[in-house]
């Protein structure tokens, strides 16, 4: 197999890992009852004024997001986003049926707080993990990766300012939210900014092992003559 393909074959299998550790975080989260995560606070408050369901705004939202940066920089734009966009709603709809009678809205307040913390450190790191495979980006997490990396900013303080923002819009629409969306806004992008390094260093040691021969980008010339 061209190497070429071999390391994007590579890179878009770690993505999936990533994506499926992610939505295990997410699915934790919903299924406490304690609130959305702040993009879907949002979508909630835009889908109670649009005459259309949350699901499909939801994904409406998501094609804007993808078509602004084919329209601006479609570098953003990679096979990964698509399967993210695609596997997303699946893979947390299998979680569910799993998860739903250990984790639910009957386990004490603590509890159920306690697992939002855990879910969100778990979504940190899938996503994380997402981001480094360089396969493509989640769409709805496209928004913090491109401002952090035009402004030249951590990507954790970033994601933090963003959920932040979501958050607020969401409310001023009239998106219901809970306690566990405000530690979501907070949570996620501190783990997040602290994971990264850590979870480069694992997608790294995935590329070594799975494709061994050259995954790393060339080596730059010699300015000697």
């Amino acid at each position: 197999m061209n190497q070429k393909i071999k390391e994007k074959a590579v890179r878009l299998l770690l993505l999936v890992i990533g994506l499926i550790i992610a939505h295990l975080g997410v699915t934790m989260f919903l299924l406490t009852n304690l609130g959305a995560d702040p993009f879907n606070v949002m979508i909630q408050g835009l889908s109670g004024k649009l005459p259309i369901s949350h699901g499909i705004t939801h994904m409406g939202i998501c094609f804007i997001i993808i078509l602004i940066l084919l329209i601006t920089d479609r570098s953003y734009i990679k096979i990964g986003t698509i399967v993210c966009m695609v596997l997303g709603g699946p893979i947390i709809d299998g979680f569910t049926f799993l998860l739903k009678n250990i984790i639910n809205g009957d386990r004490p307040f603590v509890v159920r707080l306690l697992i939002v913390v855990l879910a969100c450190v778990i979504l940190a790191f899938g996503m994380t993990i997402v981001i480094t495979s360089e396969a493509g980006t989640g769409p709805n997490d496209l928004v913090a990766v491109v401002i952090s990396d035009k402004l030249k900013k951590s990507f954790g303080i970033v994601r933090i300012i963003v959920d932040v923002t979501f958050f607020l819009i969401g409310v001023l629409l009239g998106g219901v939210f809970g306690i566990g969306t405000l530690v979501c806004a907070f949570v996620v992008g501190t783990a997040a900014g602290i994971i990264m390094p850590f979870s480069k260093s694992i997608v790294d040691w995935g590329l070594n092992l799975l494709c061994p021969k050259k995954c790393d980008k060339p080596a730059e010339k010699s300015d000697e003559t």
